[in-house]
C-alpha cells in the first residue's frame, strides 16, 4: 500500500496516542500538532493525504486553521472534529467545504473508517467494480454466444452501457480495453441476430418488438390522459448511454416512472426512423400514402419537413377522432427558448410533441468541425458534451417549468449512433446515396460479408427507386467508402460517429415516461 500522510491536530494530542499508534500499525504515517499555528507550519513543510482538526484550539480557531490550510492546498479533504453539535459550526465547517466532522469523543475505528472513506475509497471501489465487471465479463461473454431473443439483447446492451459508465470512473486501461472489445464482440453477434430476424419482423409484427412506426400506437396513444396534457420530447440522436447520463438531472424534476425500450426500423436514419414515428407507416407505406411529401434518398430538399403532417394523419387513424396537439421542431437555442415562454398556451392540449435536433446538429459537427472533433474524440468526451449542452439547454428549462405543472412527459429519440472504425469498400452509381452506414442503389458492388442486404425492398417495407434497387447497411463500426477517394474518405471520417447502420447503439432506443413528483 502506498504510504499515506495524515497530519492531526488537537490540543488534547496526548490524550490521542492510542488512536494515533492504532493507526501507526495499520501503516499509515501521523504527524501531529498541538494547535493552529504549529498545523500549519508542519503542513508547509511536507504533503498530506488528509487532515484531522480539532475545532476548539488555542490561538487559531479550527476554523481559521482550516481557512488557511485550503489556501495552501485546497485539495486535501479535512475532516473537523468538535466537541459540540452546534449548527451554526457544521454550517461554517461545511461552508469552508470540510470533508466530513466526526463528534467527540472518537474511537479509533471511526477514525479508520473516515481514512478509508476519503483516501482508499477510490482505489477500494476501483477494486471491487473491476473484480465485480471480471465476474460479469464471463457471464456476457457465455451470454452472447446463445440464441438470444430482442429482450435479452436489450438487457446486453444494458448491461454494457452500464459497466462502460462504471469503468469510465475509474483509472485502469486494461478493464476499458477488456469492454471495448466486448463491446466489438457483442455488436458482432447483434448484427448476425438483425440479419437472421429483421424481414421476419416486418413479415410478422406480432413477433417484434416494437418498431419505430408503433411507437404512438403502443406507446403514446394509449398513455393519453384526459385533462393531463402529454409532452413527447424526442431528441434526436440520442443513445441509450446518453440518456444515462442526463437523467439524473431530469429526476430532480420528474420521477422515471417506467424506462422502457424499442427498436429502430432500417435504415437507422432520421429520414426514415423519425417519419416513420410520426407517421405510423413503414417508408413504403408512407411513399404510397403521401406521395408528394415523402421523400426519397434521391430527391432534392429536405426529408423531414412533414412530420406535424403526419402525426395529424396517424392521430385521426388510430384514435378514430380529433384530438388537440401541437408539433414543433427545435433546431437553436432561440426557438427552444421562444417554446419555452409559450408554455401556457401547450396547457390546453391532449399532446404536444417537440423534436430537439441538438443531438444531431452535434453528431454532424462532429464529423465537419475540427473542433468538435477535438472535444468528442471518444464515447466518454462525446457523452459529457452531451452532459453539458443539457445542462444549458432551453431543454431543461422547459423540463423545469414542466415540472410545476401537472403533466405526464415522455422522452425518447429516433436513432442512435456509432463511432465509426472499419472502411468497407462499395461501388455504385452516381445516384447512390451519401450515407456512410446504408447505401441504397442499383449494381451496388461490395464484399458480403461485411454488410446485410435487402435485395427485395419490400420485403423491409422499403421504397424501390429503379428495377433493381437493393439496399446495404453496413454492420458493427464499420461504414462505406468508395474505391476511388479511398485515403481521403478514411482521413476525414475514421472515428466519427455515424448512424444508419445496424448496432446496439444505433437500434436500441430509450423510451422514457416520467410523472411529476
Amino acid at each position: 500500500m502506498q504510504t499515506v500522510n495524515i497530519l492531526w491536530a488537537d490540543d488534547e494530542i496526548d490524550l490521542l496516542k492510542p488512536h494515533i499508534l492504532f493507526l501507526s500499525e495499520k501503516g499509515y504515517q501521523i504527524a501531529t500538532a498541538t494547535n493552529g499555528n504549529d498545523a500549519l507550519d508542519i503542513f508547509k513543510t511536507k504533503d498530506f493525504d488528509l487532515v484531522f482538526l480539532d475545532e476548539n484550539m488555542p490561538g487559531l480557531t479550527g476554523l481559521e486553521t482550516l481557512s488557511s490550510i485550503k489556501t495552501i492546498n485546497p485539495d486535501v479533504p479535512v475532516v473537523m472534529i468538535t466537541k459540540s453539535e452546534e449548527e451554526y459550526l457544521m454550517e461554517d465547517a461545511i461552508g469552508f467545504k470540510i470533508d466530513d466532522y466526526l463528534i467527540k469523543p472518537v474511537n479509533p475505528k471511526q477514525i479508520l473508517l473516515t481514512i478509508k472513506k476519503l483516501i482508499d475509497n477510490k482505489r477500494l471501489v476501483s477494486e471491487k467494480t473491476s473484480m465485480a465487471y471480471q465476474q460479469d465479463f464471463r457471464n456476457l461473454g457465455m451470454t452472447l454466444n446463445e440464441n438470444l431473443s430482442y429482450q435479452e439483447w436489450i438487457d446486453v446492451y444494458k448491461k454494457l452501457v452500464f459497466w462502460e459508465l462504471e469503468l469510465e470512473k475509474l483509472e485502469d486501461a486494461g478493464m476499458h480495453e477488456i469492454l471495448t472489445m466486448q463491446k466489438a464482440e457483442a455488436n458482432t453477434q447483434f448484427s448476425k441476430f438483425i440479419e437472421k430476424n429483421y424481414i421476419n419482423w416486418i413479415k410478422d409484427q406480432d413477433k417484434a418488438p416494437i418498431l419505430s412506426h408503433q411507437l404512438f400506437k403502443k406507446k403514446v396513444f394509449p398513455s393519453l390522459q384526459e385533462n393531463v396534457p402529454t409532452f413527447f420530447i424526442l431528441i434526436d440522436n440520442l443513445r441509450y448511454d446518453q440518456w444515462k447520463i442526463i437523467n439524473p438531472i431530469i429526476t430532480e424534476y420528474f420521477r422515471l416512472e417506467e424506462e422502457d425500450t424499442y427498436y429502430s426500423i432500417l435504415p437507422t436514419a432520421t429520414q426514415y426512423a423519425r417519419n416513420a414515428i410520426f407517421s405510423g407507416l413503414m417508408p413504403s407505406e408512407m411513399e404510397q400514402r403521401f406521395p408528394k411529401m415523402w421523400q426519397n434518398d434521391e430527391d432534392e430538399g429536405g426529408k423531414n419537413l412533414f412530420e406535424e403532417q403526419f402525426l395529424e394523419d396517424q392521430i385521426k387513424r388510430s384514435l378514430k377522432k380529433d384530438i388537440k396537439f401541437s408539433y414543433h421542431k427545435i433546431l437553436n437555442y432561440d426557438q427552444g427558448k421562444d417554446l419555452n415562454e409559450s408554455l401556457n398556451n401547450l396547457m390546453g392540449n391532449d399532446l404536444n410533441a417537440i423534436v430537439y435536433n441538438f443531438v444531431d446538429m452535434l453528431s454532424h459537427a462532429r464529423t465537419d468541425m475540427q473542433m468538435i472533433r477535438e472535444l468528442a474524440n471518444d464515447d466518454a468526451a462525446y457523452r459529457s458534451l452531451t452532459l453539458s449542452w443539457f445542462e444549458h439547454s432551453p431543454l431543461l428549462e422547459l423540463i423545469k417549468k414542466l415540472s410545476q405543472k401537472r403533466v405526464k412527459l415522455m422522452i425518447t429519440t429516433d436513432h442512435g449512433t456509432i463511432r465509426v472504425k472499419h472502411p468497407s469498400k462499395v461501388i455504385g452509381d452516381r445516384n447512390t446515396n451519401s450515407n456512410l452506414r446504408y447505401k441504397q442503389g442499383k449494381n451496388l458492388n461490395f464484399n458480403p460479408k461485411e454488410v446485410f442486404q435487402v435485395k427485395v425492398p419490400a420485403d423491409a417495407m422499403l421504397p424501390k427507386l429503379h428495377v433493381s434497387s437493393s439496399y446495404i447497411f453496413a454492420k458493427e463500426d464499420s461504414y462505406f467508402v468508395y474505391q476511388n477517394n479511398y485515403n481521403q474518405f478514411v482521413n476525414y471520417f475514421n472515428e466519427t460517429f455515424q448512424h444508419g447502420g445496424i448496432s446496439l447503439e444505433e437500434m436500441v432506443i430509450p423510451f422514457l415516461t416520467y410523472k411529476n413528483k
